[in-house]
């Protein structure tokens, strides 16, 4: 018996020396990888054709491996990340157009209405090939993005591919201050509004409020049409706040990331500001991730019926992580969710009614894909005391938007037919 304990006691205590073990050898694959870069990073220091300081070269990693995870993650200099901040708060210096890296191709998301690419006929789907001469094949997406901002009246060229186009062009953008306005209106009929948002920047839901608002001061609001058509997106609580507009309580989107648990909610509630009036909601294929999550969570509790063409199909969270040497991270970290609890990256959100644009005869040769201008979306009525020419004015316009875009005329006539068919249904 005596024996048989001395046994248990021996192989206990082997058990006990020996645990520690596996937990090492996890360390050492841990840190392995470590030690391989280190070694690559002594290498290149020493023996590269060119001398580079030991930041640049730990710079592009970072960068390296964030943009091997996704189109959206991104290693942010420490002008990057200043220059993030001014295009989220509503002006930067630039030619205007919102782009994104898609199987190795920089491709244009958007325009942005009534800038320097909107004017010289940048398209959303345009494939950008060269930037002053230098191939894009190889390039990082803020690479393309600092090549291309620049100064206030210098030049850029891009030598872009259109959609269908059999050989590229080349287009000279003179750079300007981008000033972006992200709410425009217009008065279509007595009590029916179009509201344009070009972008979600930390204003749009208070300047789309205001324009509601004075709005109704002088007429009886009966319909919204909202056009979200080339927004490329932006804030992920201004996305929230714009559909809050329209709704008055309910789940509006939700975000989760890798773990179950860090799930979080956005829900509705009922404000002073909601609109209950009939909603036609315009999208195509460059309305991209703020634009999805408003456009999702109206026909999700059909509150708006939507118009158009599929959207473009972001649905992910990136999230912005400041480093202690000013510069930054983008990282994806989160994929957001309609209502109903479908995730739309990769495959977009799908109008009600598919309606695609057509382009109007007149414009054949510039094939516009969105052709509203600045000067036809005043936000007031240049009256100067005449009330007669100021609502001949407002008509002209309305005409003249209508007129050309027969999404907008077939959206002014279902709003003016919503609450006649939610009662037949």
């Amino acid at each position: 018996m005596r024996k048989t304990l001395w046994m248990i006691a021996i192989v206990a205590l082997f058990v006990v020396s020996v645990a520690p073990q596996p937990t090492e050898a996890v360390d050492q694959n841990r840190f392995e990888p470590l030690r391989r870069f280190s070694q690559v990073l002594d290498l290149v220091e020493h023996n590269y054709v060119k001398d580079l300081s030991r930041k640049e070269l730990v710079d592009d990693a970072v960068k390296g491996m964030l943009e091997q995870l996704d189109p959206h993650s991104t290693f942010l200099s420490t002008e990057d990340f200043k220059d993030m901040q001014e295009a989220t708060s509503g002006e930067f210096s630039g030619i205007g157009i919102e782009i994104s890296m898609e199987k190795g191709r920089l491709i244009v998301v958007t325009p942005i209405d009534d800038t320097p690419a909107f004017k010289a006929g940048l398209k959303a789907g345009d494939i950008i090939l060269e930037i002053d001469g230098e191939s894009t094949q190889s390039i990082s997406l803020m690479e393309a993005v600092g090549k291309i901002k620049g100064k206030r009246g210098t030049d850029v060229v891009l030598t872009v591919l259109h959609k269908n186009a059999n050989k590229p062009d080349k287009i000279t953008i003179t750079r300007d201050s981008i000033q972006i306005k992200s709410v425009k209106h217009q008065e279509l009929e007595d009590g029916y509004l179009y509201i344009r948002l070009t972008r979600f920047s930390e204003n749009t839901t208070r300047e789309m409020h205001k324009a509601l608002t004075e709005y109704k001061k002088s007429h009886t609001l009966k319909g919204v049409i909202l056009d979200l058509r080339n927004n490329p997106g932006g804030l992920l609580t201004q996305a929230v706040s714009v559909a809050d507009t329209f709704l008055d309580e309910g789940l509006i989107v939700y975000i989760e990331g890798r773990d179950k648990i860090s799930r979080k909610d956005f829900m509705a509630k009922s404000q002073p500001t909601d609109i209950d009036v009939p909603v036609v909601t315009l999208i195509n294929a460059g309305s991209a991730s703020a634009s999805e999550i408003v456009s999702g969570a109206l026909k999700d509790h059909d509150r708006a019926l939507l118009l158009g063409e599929r959207t473009f199909g972001k649905g992910s969270v990136q999230t912005i992580i400041p480093m202690s040497d000013g510069s930054g991270i983008k990282l994806t970290t989160a994929l957001y969710y309609t209502p109903s609890g479908r995730s739309i990256q990769a495959e977009g959100i799908d109008p009600d009614i598919v309606y695609p644009f057509v382009v109007p005869v007149d414009d054949k040769d510039k094939d516009d894909r969105f052709i509203l201008r600045e000067k036809d979306l005043s936000r007031h009525l240049e009256n100067n005391g005449d009330s007669k020419k100021g609502k001949s004015k407002t008509g002209e316009k309305a005409k003249k938007m209508l007129d050309r875009d027969n999404q907008l005329r077939l959206g002014l006539q279902l709003v003016k037919q919503l609450p006649r068919l939610k009662e037949i249904k």
